[in-house]
C-alpha cells in the first residue's frame, strides 16, 4: 500500500491501473488481528470522507460508518475473521462524514508474517457508487483495448461475481477489468482462469466467500505464458 491518491494523475496521462482505480473508486486497506489495528490507503480515507492522514482508523471507527441496516451483519463478518483467522470480506453499504450512501464490496486474503502465521486480512474497498464521467471513460477504453474479445468466458466469469458478491452485472464486469489491469493480464485469460478456479471450489458460507476472494486476488497467478495470450 503506498498511499498513492487520484490526485497525484492530475496533470499526466492516467496508466491503465491509474484509470480503472479511478474508475471503480478502489482503495486499499489492512486489518491486523492483533489489538484490532487498521490501515487504509488515502483511498479509503476519502470514500468515508476524510482527509488522508486527518483520522486513524479502528474498528469501532469503521462499525460507526456502516449503514444501520447493515451494521450487524459487517460485525459478525469481523467476529468471524478474529475467530478464525480467515480474511475479512463483505458486501455492504457506509455512510460517509457527509452522510452519503456508498455500496461496496471488500475483498481480501489472509495477511502473514515471516513464520508463516496469519496475522490479518488485506484487501480492497470497491465503491460501487462511484460514477464515470466522461474523461474517465475515454482513459478507460484506451486502457482496455482487448475488453470486448472471448466474451463467452467472460460472461460467465461475470456470472460467478455476480452470485457470490450479489452485485449487477455492470458492476461484476467492472471488477475483473480492475483485475485484469491491476495484475497487468488479459481480460480473457483472467476469466479463463478464475472458471477453472472456481471449479475446484468447495465449502459453505462465509468459508466459501474467503476463500473465492483469495482465488480472485492470485488467480493471474496461475495463468500459464501460453493461455494469457
Amino acid at each position: 500500500m503506498d498511499g498513492s491518491t487520484p490526485g497525484g494523475a492530475r496533470g499526466r496521462q492516467l496508466s491503465p491501473v491509474e484509470a480503472v482505480a479511478r474508475y471503480l473508486n478502489v482503495g486499499a486497506f489492512r486489518f491486523w488481528f492483533i489489538g484490532e489495528r487498521w490501515e487504509w490507503s488515502d483511498e479509503v480515507a476519502r470514500m468515508h470522507g476524510y482527509e488522508p492522514g486527518t483520522v486513524e482508523p479502528t474498528t469501532k471507527l469503521v462499525l460507526s460508518h456502516e449503514h444501520p441496516e447493515d451494521r450487524q451483519h459487517v460485525q459478525e463478518v469481523l467476529d468471524y475473521a478474529l475467530q478464525s483467522a480467515e480474511s475479512f470480506s463483505s458486501r455492504h453499504r457506509f455512510l460517509d462524514t457527509a452522510g452519503n450512501v456508498h455500496d461496496a464490496i471488500v475483498v481480501a486474503d489472509r495477511m502473514y508474517d515471516e513464520s508463516g502465521a496469519v496475522v490479518g486480512t488485506a484487501g480492497y474497498y470497491i465503491d460501487l457508487t462511484n460514477t464515470l464521467d466522461e474523461t474517465r471513460q475515454e482513459a478507460l477504453d484506451e486502457a482496455l483495448p482487448d475488453l470486448f474479445e472471448n466474451r463467452a468466458a467472460i460472461e460467465q466469469a461475470k456470472g460467478v461475481l455476480m452470485c457470490v458478491y450479489r452485485v449487477s452485472a455492470e458492476q461484476a464486469f467492472r471488477v475483473l477489468q480492475w483485475r485484469s489491469q491491476e495484475t497487468n493480464v488479459k481480460l480473457r485469460a483472467l476469466a479463463r482462469q478464475l472458471l477453472a478456479d472456481v471449479t475446484t471450489s468447495a465449502g459453505a458460507a462465509p468459508a466459501l466467500q474467503s476463500h473465492f476472494d483469495h482465488v480472485l486476488l492470485t488467480v493471474h497467478e496461475r495463468i500459464s505464458d501460453e493461455s494469457s495470450g
